[in-house]
């Protein structure tokens, strides 16, 4: 619940330039910066940073937004996030409205994580027995330096060296020392450390990996008001610039198996924290790359966490984004696997991996006989629950048409017991109409409201309330709603318009309309020059206004005859239609 007014404030302060230029690099071109664009590969520049307009777009893959869509879209954080890692750059205080929920995190508890892994890496350093270990397997300094890698010692109160208020609740908030019974003890000991960082770097939680026998193997930082399991990914911080540039990320499911895929060449890696793979970590993977791979290991626990992996996926899938799963040979996991044989021959296996249509597929087909009616209506009863979370439209149809083929019944039938909209073919989808080289005069009038918002001002409030209703067009009644927002916030920037309607019904059809505002910009025009096109173009929708509600009066009079007010009404649009004609042929008109 942060205050609107605050994130256009916020809008209104931050440079675009400077942010993504923090992360790609930038170079002038005109009025804009150009670069290839950090979301997809591409060797032509495409990608397009406008600093009048405070927004961002690529040609080449769609991508697009304001500073805050940015850092959502690079750094894998979710909106408010993103804001307070803006603000912060900013060293602004994000406030919180009336009812919301406080701030879970203690500000001083970065700190004390940050400070632990520094204890922790130097203890790395004595400790010739966990150096050792780490030789063996297979792991160089520098690895360890850039993951961060320390070690625990044995004992039971080694973090009283490096904090004298060892008694400290705010050490047990952290997760870093248990206390109870009388007794207080640090949670790691005698344990290799991985420091877990959240999408902006900071120190969440660790990972401790047992040196020799003994249980767990792996112990993880409990749930604490800095970390939750199943939002976060180790090693997501560390490998998004890999991500990106390998266009593909990859899942697996322990520390080791992180660290080891990077000593060999194969930075793209991520894990789980100890737990099942979640939506949200779904969420932020299809963020962060169109192309997600699940790996896991080749036994039926394996497989069991893959099909758990696929259920959280489900109602993530979007039309664009593939993801897979890989199962490594019996015996198997990604650690040893690329030790033993090498990059090459791991990424060989990656693409191989089953699509998750597959995948899905061949796990409901092994369930049920398909030979017998009863077992092809159990392979229908499983299939129903999780197709019907599918919300991508085209991968739905594509996995029902599959569905209903291997049921042998026909897709009408298959959609109707699934209560599912029927689908239309594509031969009856009427072709969408071309608008031919110039914009629709109501999409003109959008692309220059959005350029330079300051043109509302020439509008008279009165001509726009029935706008809606007269024109019955959804671009109709997106002027009409941004024409209201203008007027009531006075003078905002492209930016503030786009974050606030994001996540409305018009934030569509405004994705459509933001490559034209680069167009505008291209055409040079000045500020006298663009309120006459402004001008020209209001016009011609107020008499297209005209013309469409006196067809409608007539077709009411014709139906039941003329009422006094709808004559009067009539008269009224014929007047103001001959002022629209009289403008044409040199006459005064205003608008």
């Amino acid at each position: 619940m942060i205050p609107q007014s605050f994130i256009q404030d916020l809008l209104n302060r931050i440079d675009i330039v400077d942010v993504v230029g923090r992360h790609v690099q930038l170079k002038k071109a005109g009025a804009n910066y150009q670069a290839c664009c950090p979301f997809h590969d591409e060797k032509t520049p495409s990608f397009t940073v406008s600093p009048t307009k405070q927004f961002y777009h690529c040609f080449g893959c769609g991508a697009h937004g304001n500073a805050i869509g940015f850092v959502m879209a690079y750094g894998g954080l979710n909106y408010v996030e993103a804001i307070r890692d803006l603000a912060g750059s900013l060293g602004l205080a994000v406030p919180e409205e009336a009812g919301s929920r406080p701030e879970k995190a203690s500000p001083d508890l970065s700190g004390i994580m940050q400070k632990a892994t520094k204890y922790y890496r130097e203890e790395l350093k004595k400790s010739a027995a966990a150096i050792d270990y780490l030789k063996k397997r297979g792991l160089s300094g520098e690895i360890a330096a850039h993951f961060g890698i320390g070690y625990a010692p044995s004992d039971w109160r080694n973090l009283a060296k490096i904090f004298p208020d060892y008694d400290s609740e705010q050490l047990v908030e952290a997760g870093l020392v248990i206390s109870g019974e009388g007794k207080r003890y640090d949670r790691f000991r005698d344990r290799i450390m991985f420091p877990i960082l959240d999408a902006r770097g900071r120190i969440i939680g660790f990972g401790g990996r047992v040196l020799g026998a003994g249980e767990p193997k792996y112990l993880n930082s409990p749930e604490t008001p800095l970390f939750e399991k199943g939002r976060e990914l180790y090693g997501l911080f560390q490998a998004r610039r890999a991500i990106q540039d390998a266009s593909k990320v990859l899942v697996v499911e322990g520390y080791m198996d992180v660290v080891a895929l990077a000593q060999n060449g194969i930075h793209y890696a991520v894990a789980t924290l100890g737990t099942a793979t979640t939506p949200i970590h779904v969420q932020k993977l299809m963020r962060q790359s169109d192309h997600v791979f699940f790996c896991f290991d080749g036994d039926n626990a394996g497989r069991r966490a893959a099909w758990r992996a696929l259920e959280n996926s489900l109602s993530q899938l979007a039309d664009g984004k593939d993801i897979s799963f890989l199962f490594l040979p019996q015996g198997e996991d990604p650690d040893s696997f690329v030790r033993s044989r090498g990059r090459q021959a791991f990424e060989a296996l990656l693409a191989e991996a089953l699509p998750l249509s597959t995948f899905l597929v061949n796990e409901l087909s092994a369930k049920a006989n398909l030979n017998s009616e009863e077992g092809r209506a159990r392979f229908l009863h499983e299939a129903r629950p999780l197709i019907s979370e599918v919300k991508a439209p085209n991968l739905g149809l594509m996995l029902r048409k599959r569905i209903a083929q291997i049921a042998r019944i026909e897709l009408a039938e298959l959609e109707a017991l699934f209560h599912v909209q029927p689908s239309r073919r594509s031969e009856k989808i009427p072709p969408r109409k071309s608008v031919g080289k110039k914009p629709d005069v109501v999409r003109k009038l959008l692309e220059m409201l959005m350029h330079s918002p300051a043109l509302a001002t020439l509008v008279d409030r009165g001509e726009i309330a029935s706008q809606e209703s007269v024109a019955g067009s959804g671009e109709a009644a997106a002027l009409a709603k941004l024409l209201d927002f203008l007027a009531e916030e006075g003078a905002v920037g492209t930016a503030a318009i786009m974050e606030h309607f994001r996540g409305s019904a018009m934030d569509a059809l405004l994705d459509e309309i933001r490559p034209g505002l680069f167009r505008l910009e291209e055409a040079g025009l000045n500020e006298e020059e663009l309120e006459r096109e402004f001008i020209d173009a209001w016009k011609q929708y107020q008499e297209r206004l005209c013309r469409a509600r006196m067809d409608r009066l007539l077709d009411a009079a014709n139906s039941s005859g003329w009422t006094e007010a709808g004559k009067a009404e009539y008269l009224s649009l014929q007047q103001r239609l001959n002022l629209f004609q009289k403008s044409e042929t040199g006459g005064e008109f205003r608008v």
